[in-house]
């Protein structure tokens, strides 16, 4: 960055091949040794989609996800399909930290902001997932799992309208593991999903909502699997999500995100984001995502070669400095 403009392919391929804990120690040994913030000078130094991609990395991931939610709900209306996205598919530790960043960074309440910004139902979930107090014990009760997949069916389709409440309380509160079994239950009681009666049932962004964390309670790689391919599919990219999104989850599940995509769309996530992205941009998505899962073919993806190749590399230096310590011994 020193001088008249700046090395971009070097600051691209320097971040995104470090990982989060990383960037954050070259922020700081950036501050010791030029008393000068590295995030602003990348903020100052680039432009459009790859400064917010880069600067997005260069964050906690709480943090992030805490400036995700502020411009979400900061001005004019409101960014709810971004609410959506973070608030169901994150964990009670995650959304601790989140909680934790907003008021660390911005001196505001993250709950009371998202109460004044939003209403209804929808509002009433968001509060509910806001407490990360979702159970986490993976022991099931049989007879639980019964009584909640009834209640469902009655405060919904066997009802006149519809008990809301119920919905948020069994579908805000209870475990992963409880839930993929209360929807296997609730299939054969209502004879349809959980989904199609969500569907028939509910509406706008609080229906949105609660199909969100359906879905992230069945498969979150599935889940934002889909929200990738819709983010470019079509005229147009949606570049907020597709940067959230993989700066989010590209040291979390990223593999398992492109084996779902790979299944869920037969072509690779990384053939996408090629097709519908162009400069330094392209090339950092590009890094994150890892590799192309069409390259090698079906029977050995890159993924999996991309992995192997990682294991053998670290086994190889694990055993130089096994065999560098015993000379150093002798």
């Amino acid at each position: 960055m020193k001088g008249f403009g700046s090395d971009k392919q070097a600051i691209l391929d320097l971040i995104t091949s470090r990982s989060n804990q990383q960037r954050i120690q070259i922020i700081q040994a950036y501050k010791s040794l030029y008393g000068k913030d590295l995030i602003d000078d990348l903020k100052y130094e680039l432009t459009g989609k790859f400064e917010r991609l880069i600067v997005g990395l260069m964050r906690p991931p709480a943090y992030a996800d805490a400036k995700e939610i502020k411009d979400a709900i900061d001005g004019i209306g409101t960014d709810e399909k971004c609410l959506i996205e973070i608030l169901a598919s994150r964990t009670n530790q995650q959304i601790h930290a989140l909680v934790e960043a907003y008021k660390d960074a911005y001196d505001r309440d993250l709950e009371t902001d998202v109460v004044k910004d939003t209403s209804g139902h929808f509002k009433k979930m968001l509060i509910v997932l806001l407490q990360g107090t979702r159970e986490e014990d993976d022991i099931v009760s049989d007879e639980l799992v019964e009584q909640d997949a009834r209640d469902l069916h009655e405060a919904g389709e066997q009802k006149w309208g519809t008990d809301e409440a119920q919905f948020i309380y069994i579908l805000g509160s209870r475990s992963n593991s409880h839930l993929r079994l209360v929807f296997d239950d609730y299939e054969k009681v209502a004879g349809k999903s959980i989904e199609e009666s969500i569907k028939g049932e509910l509406s706008g962004d609080f229906e949105k909502l609660m199909l969100a964390v359906v879905k992230c309670i069945r498969s979150t790689k599935d889940y934002f699997a889909t929200r990738l391919y819709k983010s470019m599919k079509g005229l147009g990219t949606s570049d907020n999500t597709l940067i959230r999104i993989m700066v989010s989850r590209s040291e979390i599940d990223m593999m398992d995100i492109r084996e779902s995509f790979r299944t869920q769309y037969e072509k690779s996530l990384y053939s996408m984001i090629k097709n519908d992205t162009s400069g330094e941009y392209k090339k950092a998505l590009l890094n994150l995502c890892g590799g192309d899962d069409d390259a090698a073919g079906e029977f050995f993806p890159e993924a999996a070669q991309a992995a192997y190749q990682k294991w053998e590399l670290s086994a190889t230096l694990a055993s130089r400095i096994e065999v560098g310590t015993k000379d150093d011994i002798s």
